[in-house]
C-alpha cells in the first residue's frame, strides 16, 4: 500500500522521517511518497486534504480535524522552542498597532501565538518562513516572527529580539509549546494509522541509533544549512514528545484547542483528535 506524505525540509522532519521514507524500515509492504513543502504549503494542502499523512502547524489543526487525526508520533513540542519576534537593532520601541509584521503564514501557529501575546496588532505581511528575516533587515516590514533555525541564526545577521512567543505561552498556560505534529486521514482508519504511528516512532528511534555524521537525506534538504545548526535545531526540535505526545503533550494540543475557539468564538471542533482513538 502506498500512502502520500507531507513534511518540511527543515531538519527535525527530515531526521524523524529518514528511515521510514528511504526504505531502511521492515514496514510490511507500506510504502510513502513523500513531499518536501513549506509549513504553510503544507497547511494549504492540509485544509484541501490533498495527502494522506502530513505534518502541519497546529495552529490550523482545528480547521482539519473533520477530515484528519492527530497522531502521537513525529511532531513538534516542548519548552523553549516557540518563535521569536524580531527587529533591527535601533529600531523604535515595538508598537503592536502600528508595526507592519512579516509572519510565516496565516494558518501558522507563529500567527497564532503572536496574535495571542498582541492581539491589537493588525498589520500583517505573510511570507515563507526563510525570507523573513531578510525583510527586516532591509526595511520592508518593522518586525518579523521567526521559527526553525532562524532561533539560531538572527542575532548572526544582526537582528534583535523583541519577545519570545513561546515564552508568553507558557507563562499564560502552563502547558508545553505545541509547534506542529502529524496527521493522518480519518478515512484510513484507526488500525492502518496506528500502524503508520509505530513506524514514524520506530524511523526516529533508528535516526538516533545511527552515531556519526547526519545523513545525506539531511544534508539535502537543509539548505545549505550548516551542520552545527542543524544539529541544533534537531536537539531543540526533536524530543520525547516527538516519541509520543504522552500526557503532557496531549494537555498542550487541548490547551491550544481551547485557545484557538477563545480566539474563534462559534468556530465549531468535530469531536475526536486522535487517531489512538479511531476504529
Amino acid at each position: 500500500m502506498r500512502l502520500t506524505l507531507g513534511i518540511s525540509p527543515c531538519p527535525n522532519d527530515t531526521f524523524i522521517f529518514d528511515a521510514l521514507v528511504n526504505g531502511r524500515l521492515e514496514a510490511d509492504g507500506l510504502e510513502v511518497e513523500v513531499f518536501h513543502e513549506d509549513v504553510q504549503t503544507l497547511n494549504e494542502w492540509a485544509l484541501a486534504g490533498r495527502l494522506d499523512l502530513t505534518k502541519l502547524s497546529y495552529g490550523v489543526l482545528p480547521r482539519v480535524l473533520d477530515r484528519y487525526a492527530l497522531l502521537e508520533a513525529g511532531g513538534a513540542l516542548g519548552q523553549g522552542v516557540g518563535p521569536l519576534l524580531v527587529s533591527r537593532p535601533g529600531a523604535d520601541p515595538f508598537d503592536p498597532a502600528g508595526a507592519l509584521v512579516a509572519i510565516p503564514g496565516r494558518d501558522t501557529t507563529a500567527h497564532l501565538l503572536f496574535s495571542l501575546a498582541y492581539p491589537a496588532a493588525r498589520r500583517k505581511r505573510f511570507m515563507v518562513f526563510s525570507e523573513i528575516e531578510a525583510a527586516v533587515l532591509a526595511g520592508q516590514v518593522d518586525a518579523g516572527v521567526i521559527i526553525h533555525e532562524g532561533r539560531f541564526t538572527y542575532a548572526a545577521r544582526g537582528l534583535q529580539r523583541v519577545a519570545d512567543l513561546g515564552e508568553r505561552w507558557e507563562a499564560l498556560t502552563g502547558a508545553p509549546i505545541p509547534l506542529g505534529g502529524i496527521v493522518g486521514r480519518r478515512s484510513l482508519g484507526g488500525p492502518l494509522l496506528r500502524r503508520v504511528d509505530g513506524l514514524v516512532r520506530r524511523s526516529l528511534e533508528r535516526s538516533r541509533a545511527e552515531a556519526g555524521p547526519l545523513s545525506e537525506y539531511v544534508r539535502c534538504h537543509a539548505q545549505e544549512m550548516d551542520e552545527a545548526v542543524m544539529r541544533q535545531h534537531i536537539a531543540l526540535y526533536v524530543n520525547q514528545f516527538s516519541l509520543g505526545l504522552g500526557p503532557a503533550g496531549h494537555r498542550a494540543v487541548e490547551t491550544l484547542l481551547r485557545v484557538w475557539q477563545e480566539m474563534n468564538p462559534g468556530a465549531p471542533l468535530p469531536a475526536g483528535l486522535l487517531a489512538a482513538e479511531l476504529d
